[in-house]
């Protein structure tokens, strides 16, 4: 693989509820190894019609606020079109348009640029897949 750009899978298990699961740790250890104290940018990528990545606060409560949030613009009843899976599967499919299965963010002397209370996660509202992927993709 060249320096310029590398790229690792991660393997992340959701279980059978609703989680917002926080992958900065995994970003950094990535980076630290990719990354090598080099300026750049690090791409994040969940390949699933019903996951995203945000990049929020985590641990004071505003991750369990963002499953509530979804859970008012998007309820888990039978008004989707798409209606295989558990009741109310369809608005997993319509999550990717509000929390998007990517995100872009700048790398600094090897390391994430976040602001301090900023974290990279995974929001998996699909309760029938429990095991889901995340590509982390450096390019410097």
């Amino acid at each position: 693989m060249s320096d310029a750009f590398t790229t690792r899978e991660l393997d992340v298990a959701t279980g059978s509820r609703e989680r917002v699961v926080d992958l900065t740790g995994d970003c950094e250890a990535f980076l630290r190894e990719a990354a090598a104290g080099r300026d750049g940018l690090l791409n994040i990528f969940t390949p699933h019609a019903t996951a995203g990545i945000a990049v929020i606060e985590t641990g004071a409560g505003s991750d369990d606020d963002l499953l509530a949030a979804l859970h008012t613009l998007l309820p888990a009843d039978d008004r989707w079109q798409h209606r295989h899976g558990s009741p109310g599967h369809g608005r997993d499919h319509v999550l990717p348009a509000i929390v998007p299965p990517h995100a872009t963010l700048p790398v600094i002397d090897g390391r994430l640029a976040l602001g301090t209370w900023q974290s990279v996660c995974l929001v998996d509202t699909n309760k029938d897949n429990a095991n889901r992927q995340v590509r982390l993709s450096f390019l410097g």
